[in-house]
């Protein structure tokens, strides 16, 4: 088997100091974590071609130190390789590279978060902003010293002929640069989120935008969560990259003497991880307890980080409109909204975080009665109250201006006690898969959303029953590890 080596901005563990100035590790979440523990870690079985841990010459993880622990982590590390103390991800190292701060901070606040995903989930308000001045430009440079961190640690450790999977927008530049450091090397880059068509990607400066889509081709597969996004990408590639010749037959891209293939890779959950989780008695507590707060009255569940793509806003908008237009509602329902802070550290964040708190309370001031709270907003990080929020949700909102994929929707048809309605934005990825027994709305109509969480429900309990059943089916047909060992198997 060929070594493996993941690249990604977050890594699988993360470190904080603790009273006496120590260092404590935990072991990080989400689909990647996930795929890769049970990719590499996973004895021989049916599905995809996984590897196992002890048939694979080095699993190598390279991540960057996000904080003042993890970088001190990183420099007390032999060259960088952690002691994982017993935290399993599946046999694999990691490599916890020390960006200098301030380098980061540029890389990551100033073009990743701030440039290239408002470009991909079109946030921008354009009259103004962007704004790609001097200090833009510096940020760039951060950015590009950023990516060949990434692509000097994996040409480093890269036995020959490895395969590298580098992941999302972060590192949109390191596989041209790993292809000019190690060309015997065979890599994937995958795409988290959506990509921009062509008109709004040309929000870049040119240079930019260009070097970006170069960056990428430098794989030899490039991968994206819908066939919608991956179209975006070749529609970018045919129409700003001279030279580029695009074959949508095939799905490739052919520029610089190199061909790159274009591959779709759909992401579920772990349907049986997922219900151990959700069946431990945390959950179980909080699932009790929100039974008794709710009482017998309908609850309308989100879950989200409070991110602009989100689209929460205008969420909390539509049940403020459905209690207007259907006050026979107002006593019978109740709408909990889970809204985890997200980048702090961006000033639009920080506005939209209180713009959403401001809203909340609109709502309960004007409809709030001593024997009703008809809203819950909950901001404090509490996963296991998430997953009791999905087993005792009638109706989930999922009502994002854009998104990759959103794992909310998959994850609340799968554990639902009784069979939750989805009300899902036809802008989600997941809609691509989902759509046939989702209730889909137009993100930034809100009268329509309202009427659709109407709907929802008022629908039979028994339908919703039914509908959920094929929604949780769907969610878990193609978990982390398919989507991870179908990264590595496009490269053979």
């Amino acid at each position: 088997m060929s070594q493996v080596l993941v690249a990604s901005n977050r890594g699988p563990v993360s470190f904080s100091l603790s009273e006496d100035g120590g260092l404590v590790m935990r072991r990080g979440g989400g689909g990647l974590v996930s795929g890769l523990a049970e990719v590499v870690g996973a004895a021989d079985g049916p599905g995809p071609p996984r590897f196992a841990g002890r048939d694979v010459p080095g699993v190598l993880w390279v991540c960057a130190s996000l904080g003042d622990a993890d970088r001190a982590a990183a420099r007390r590390a032999p060259d960088g390789r952690l002691d994982l103390d017993g935290h399993d991800i599946g046999g694999a190292a990691v490599r916890m590279l020390d960006v200098p701060a301030d380098t980061f901070h540029r890389a990551y606040n100033g073009v990743a978060n701030s440039t290239l995903w408002f470009v991909h989930h079109l946030l921008y308000e354009t009259p103004r902003a962007p704004h790609f001045d001097a200090a833009a430009r510096r940020d760039w440079q951060s950015y590009e010293a950023y990516n060949a961190a990434f692509a000097d640690a994996l040409a480093r450790d890269a036995a020959p002929g490895a395969k590298v999977a580098i992941q999302d927008y972060h590192l949109s530049l390191a596989p041209r640069m790993l292809r000019d450091r190690r060309p015997d090397l065979r890599i994937v880059h995958f795409s988290h989120t959506p990509w921009a068509p062509p008109d709004y990607y040309r929000l870049l400066p040119d240079d930019i935008g260009a070097q970006v889509l170069r960056g990428i081709l430098g794989a030899d597969h490039a991968g994206f969560l819908t066939g919608r996004w991956a179209a975006a990408f070749l529609d970018c590639c045919e129409r700003l990259l001279p030279g580029a010749r695009v074959d949508r037959t095939i799905g490739t891209v052919a520029h610089a003497g190199r061909v790159t293939r274009v591959g779709v890779h759909s992401l579920g959950v772990d349907g049986d991880a997922l219900r151990r989780r959700a069946a431990e008695q945390d959950v179980v507590e909080r699932a009790r307890a929100l039974r008794d707060q709710v009482g017998d009255r309908q609850l309308i569940v989100r879950v989200d980080r409070t991110e602009l793509s989100k689209n929460i806003v205008r969420g909390l908008a539509a049940y403020r409109e459905l209690l207007v237009n259907h006050p026979e509602w107002r006593g019978r329902v109740v709408h909990l909204a889970f809204a985890y802070p997200s980048r702090y550290d961006l000033s639009e964040y920080r506005e939209y975080t209180a713009a959403v708190q401001r809203t909340a309370k609109q709502i309960t001031d004007e409809f709030g009665t001593p024997g009703w709270d008809p809203l819950i907003l909950q901001v404090n990080d509490d996963y296991p109250r998430s997953l009791a929020a999905y087993r005792v949700a009638d109706v989930l909102l999922v009502n994002p201006i854009r998104d990759g994929m959103n794992l909310v929707a998959k994850e609340g048809p799968v554990l639902s006690e009784r069979g939750c309605a989805l009300v899902l934005s036809r802008e989600a990825g997941a809609a691509a898969e989902l759509s046939d027994d989702a209730l889909i709305v137009n993100p930034f109509d809100v009268s329509q959303t309202a009427e659709t969480l109407h709907r929802a429900l008022l629908m039979p309990r028994e339908q919703r029953a039914d509908r959920c059943a094929r929604l949780a089916a769907a969610a878990t047909a193609l978990p982390p590890r398919h989507w991870f060992a179908g990264q590595l198997a496009a490269l053979d």
